[in-house]
């Protein structure tokens, strides 16, 4: 009787440590939630590269819990690509036409749009070739062979160019000269190589390079004004932060970065 009264007690205490352990609660190390990193996809024009680069690892400083994905590329395909339903946060266009298009469609968010810089459209020439440009209308004569631009129908710069070139009522003597590019960084990167007499491009653009220099500045009233419209793509699901990194690209910060690359903030 006692030895069943021992194990008794024993089996007893057992079931008892059990229940314990099985009704204790988890370690806090397990319990804690996990930190989850957000990614956020921006499509921007390739002329905002740089800047948009260099602003990255200070947005990314004060928000270490979210990925910044960059897509940069001629307005005309990105905006294609949001058509398509390619998973965009933000869009940064170069031309207002492009946002329209997407807004008429009804694929961006409501309230979202605004504008953000201005730029200039500038005639640049490479820095080492001895050819005499010195305005546009200079693009007409006979000794200029080869004048990059980019491709109006989806690059704004090459929209912009083609007005300037009409409104100088040159544009069918360059025409058959013109090397289309398929974005604007394409055009600078013909003229740095001396591919090209020359080239027309955004003021910003032709500031990050050694190798080219400024020959001319196309009059406002030649063009359309050159205006950055931004707006978040309505299928995404981080309206809440897409919404603080478009407040976050015209702070001070970044309003410097985007000053020194030669933007001017439009609002």
């Amino acid at each position: 009787m006692q030895h069943r009264s021992i194990f008794s007690l024993l089996g007893w205490l057992l079931l008892s440590s059990t229940l314990v352990f099985a009704c204790s609660p988890i370690s806090n190390t397990d319990s804690s939630p996990r930190t989850q990193s957000t990614n956020l996809t921006i499509s921007a024009a390739a002329s905002l590269k740089d800047a948009m680069e260099e602003i990255k690892p200070v947005y990314v400083k004060g928000k270490p819990n979210i990925k910044l994905t960059y897509n940069f590329g001629s307005s005309g395909s990105l905006q294609r690509q949001i058509e398509q339903g390619a998973p965009v946060d933000v869009f940064i266009s170069a031309a207002t036409s492009k946002m329209d298009t997407l807004g008429k469609q009804d694929l961006l968010l409501n309230n979202s749009r605004k504008n953000l810089f201005k730029n200039e459209i500038v005639l640049i020439v490479p820095q080492e070739k001895g050819i005499e440009i010195k305005n546009f209308p200079d693009l007409g004569s006979k000794s200029i062979q080869k004048v990059a631009m980019g491709e109006p129908n989806s690059v704004p710069a090459g929209q912009y160019a083609q007005q300037v070139l009409i409104n100088l009522k040159i544009f069918e003597q360059v025409k058959p000269k013109a090397i289309f590019a398929r974005d604007v960084r394409q055009v600078l990167n013909y003229v740095e190589t001396g591919n090209v007499d020359a080239g027309i491009v955004y003021a910003s653009d032709a500031k990050i390079s050694d190798k080219v220099k400024v020959v001319a500045t196309a009059p406002t009233n030649s063009h359309s004004p050159v205006v950055y419209p931004v707006a978040i793509v309505k299928n995404t699901r981080n309206a809440k932060l897409a919404e603080e990194f478009i407040n976050f690209l015209s702070q001070g910060s970044s309003r410097k970065v985007f000053a020194n690359y030669g933007f001017e903030l439009a609002e």
